[in-house]
């Protein structure tokens, strides 16, 4: 007698990993004031970054509509552009312009990523609704939900990511990106609980973005435009959804053709904590620097050494770098840098530039100054090396250190005091000191694109928690128009 050959069809109850989600999205809204106030904060600074963005050509040739010349009706509309888009495309667009200069706010964790990233679906949704409401005659959305959609974004990336590295699976970490938008975009287009648990398992079973434009050899800019993919993506599933599509409830458990079978090695999700505020409370915003987050705290103590050494580059004879594991996995390289994406992934890269000029900025990365031969040459003079203790204490949940110290020796024997920085200017630790840095980047990038007088009604307007929170969606989105 044979053993059966036929698959059982009978169709599971949800992964427990997928309700959980929709439980925390669909549940009970934040109350925890400082998860807003810092959401708030991560608005500006996300927005600051998108400005920023569109100096560069290279980020805004791949804006606008998929058409030109399209114009959708109650469409989305793009931060310092004229455009008005699907909300597709719209978090496309917006996703893009926020991830282009590596400047947003960061989450270090067993995956890292950048939480913020979140917002290109969310404000393009948000928005979206809120102007189609009001065309029904029904009220608009607010900018407290779209604090609200955010702080949750932000925990179930950052929650995912902690216990659960996909990137020692190939994986890129904006997969997190796609899940936790598709989860918030179905919540704000009205899904029910069992729809929020179908939009994540279509998150979870559509291809995934492999790492390697990340790293060398492929580093280049699609790394730039991913996250803005991965939001695209997880409105149109959502939007799917929506629409009566049906979602894979065993997606990642099945065996064989599940997530955890196909992609992350058998192994199922890890969880160190629930889904509450705490992602949004701790996060990592980079406010002096567009640098990946692993180096901020080397660039600032680099920063540090720059009036010691600028009349001494030729007397150097070694650098040494003392960094944490997690930098020497992902940005310590040697060899050519191709573009500016490679550059602003390197950690050598990035501590040569403020000992030479004594700053970091998005330009430093573009190849006219990447020409300058002092650059490689101090280069090749680093030594990196890890201390464990600040391996350790990277790790630490109580800490979340990202520590880097710089020293210098010169061929006459002498050398520079070690700068050591454990923490950065946008950590928790720092959020006093940061808080106000934050605000003038913000203020900075608004000047930058806009006239004196939107500058500043856009400034006052995100800087009055209580005003901003009662603003509608539509409304905000529009001040920020050419």
């Amino acid at each position: 007698m044979t053993a059966s050959t036929a698959d059982t069809n009978l169709r599971p109850e949800p992964d427990p990993e997928l309700v959980a989600i929709a439980d925390y999205v669909c549940g009970d809204p934040i109350t925890s004031p400082e998860a807003l106030d810092t959401a708030r904060h991560c608005l500006m600074d996300s927005l600051a970054c998108a400005l920023l963005a569109l100096q560069y050509p290279e980020c805004t040739k791949h804006l606008g509509p998929v058409v030109p010349g399209t114009i959708v009706p109650n469409g989305t509309r793009i931060p310092g552009t004229s455009f008005q888009l699907d909300p597709i495309q719209g978090a496309f667009n917006v996703g893009a312009m926020v991830r282009w200069l590596d400047f947003n706010d960061t989450w270090l964790a067993a995956e890292w990523g950048h939480p913020s990233d979140n917002l290109g679906a969310i404000l393009a949704v948000a928005d979206h609704l809120s102007r189609q409401a009001v065309a029904n005659g029904h009220p608009p959305l607010t900018v407290s939900q779209v604090l609200q959609a955010m702080v949750k974004a932000h925990e179930i990336q950052g929650v995912l990511a902690l216990e659960n590295s996909f990137n020692q699976v190939g994986l890129d970490h904006v997969v997190l990106v796609k899940v936790a938008s598709a989860a918030v975009s179905a919540h704000l287009l009205g899904a029910r609980h069992d729809q929020v648990i179908d939009a994540v398992s279509q998150a979870f079973v559509d291809g995934q973005a492999l790492r390697t434009y990340r790293h060398a050899p492929n580093a280049g800019s699609r790394k730039s435009w991913a996250a803005g993919d991965a939001c695209g993506r997880a409105v149109r599933l959502a939007m799917m959804v929506m629409k009566g599509e049906m979602g894979l409830p065993s997606v990642l458990s099945a065996p064989r053709w599940g997530f955890y079978d196909v992609l992350f090695k058998g192994q199922p999700f890890r969880f160190q904590r629930p889904y509450g505020s705490y992602v949004m409370e701790q996060i990592l915003f980079k406010i002096s620097f567009p640098a990946e987050f692993h180096a901020q705290t080397a660039v600032e103590a680099a920063l540090a050494l720059h009036d010691e050494v600028k009349d001494r580059l030729d007397e150097i004879d070694r650098v040494e770098l003392t960094t944490q594991d997690s930098a020497i996995r992902i940005i310590s390289k040697q060899g050519p840098l191709y573009n500016p994406a490679d550059r602003d992934h390197c950690l050598q890269y990035m501590v040569a530039i403020p000992l030479i000029f004594g700053e970091l900025t998005a330009r430093h990365y573009e190849d006219d100054v990447a020409a300058d031969p002092r650059i490689d040459v101090l280069r090749e003079k680093m030594h990196v090396v890890e201390d464990e203790r600040y391996s350790r204490e990277y790790h630490d949940p109580e800490k979340r250190s990202i520590a880097n110290a710089v020293q210098v020796f010169f061929k006459d024997g002498s050398h520079t005091d070690k700068v050591e920085v454990e923490y950065p200017i946008g950590h928790r630790r720092r959020r006093d000191e940061g808080l106000p840095e934050l605000e003038r980047k913000f203020e900075n990038a608004l000047r930058g694109r806009f006239p004196k007088g939107q500058a500043q009604e856009i400034l006052a307007l995100c800087t009055d928690a209580n005003r901003l929170n009662n603003t509608p969606v539509h409304e905000f989105m529009d001040r920020f128009m050419i």
